[in-house]
């Protein structure tokens, strides 16, 4: 069976030890690693010869070796909606223009470090699972009109200002920034008013939804 990193949970915060260990520490530089062409080879075997051009769903997570760059063999996944690529070692997001249908885009657990090539999928893309990385900056995410969910957290962001770029995404209603910098210091209900001050309009936040009541809590759902 898969180790639990490998299981895809909509990124809930994470509460145990040794979970946040870097995609680097899983694989050694000298083995190459799989191309995503390959990974799809591999995921349509293990789904009964699936033709991936064909499916909603495809994820290629923890592969192993693990997948190192994304590359344009991505673009065949015409009809896919949901796009895992979780718990490898991609250190570089590029654009999919062919994937007209793309409307989550899962990178959790990765070794990206900034948010790049979503112009050609902003129009569709609703969420981008994207926390266990080493991004700094909210810089990428402005072509994606129709983003609600953002799951950010155990990233690099350290500037408070930086928030202040997601009001460029008028729909997002739901953020997890936990375990970045900026919450150093800080408990998440002290934590809370000031993501607030930068994104009013933010109804679940780090896994809590937001009602007015300090006491109401609402984890994210485990994905079916």
């Amino acid at each position: 069976s898969r180790p639990s990193c490998c299981s895809e949970s909509r990124e809930a915060p994470q509460r145990g030890p040794g979970i946040e260990s870097t995609a680097a520490s899983r694989h050694s530089s000298k083995m190459p690693g799989t191309t995503c062409q390959k990974a799809i080879q591999i995921w349509s075997e293990k789904n009964d010869n699936k033709n991936p051009e064909e499916e909603k769903s495809i994820k290629l997570l923890c592969m192993s070796p693990p997948i190192e760059k994304m590359d344009s063999s991505l673009n065949q996944l015409v009809n896919v909606e949901h796009l895992s690529l979780s718990t490898n070692c991609i250190d570089k997001m590029i654009p999919l223009p062919a994937l007209k249908n793309l409307t989550v885009l899962s990178l959790g657990r990765n070794m990206i470090k900034k948010i790049t090539g979503l112009e050609e999928v902003g129009a569709t893309l609703k969420e981008l699972w994207i926390s266990y990385n080493s991004i700094s900056t909210l810089d990428g995410l402005a072509p994606c009109t129709k983003l609600t969910t953002l799951f950010m957290s155990n990233n690099k962001i350290k500037d408070w200002g930086e928030l202040a770029k997601l009001q460029a995404n008028p729909d997002l209603i739901n953020l997890l920034l936990v375990g970045n910098p900026i919450y150093e210091g800080l408990t998440k209900k002290q934590a809370r008013p000031k993501v607030l001050e930068q994104c009013p309009k933010i109804a679940t936040l780090d896994g809590e939804l937001l009602t007015g009541e300090d006491d109401a809590e609402e984890e994210p759902a485990a994905e079916g």
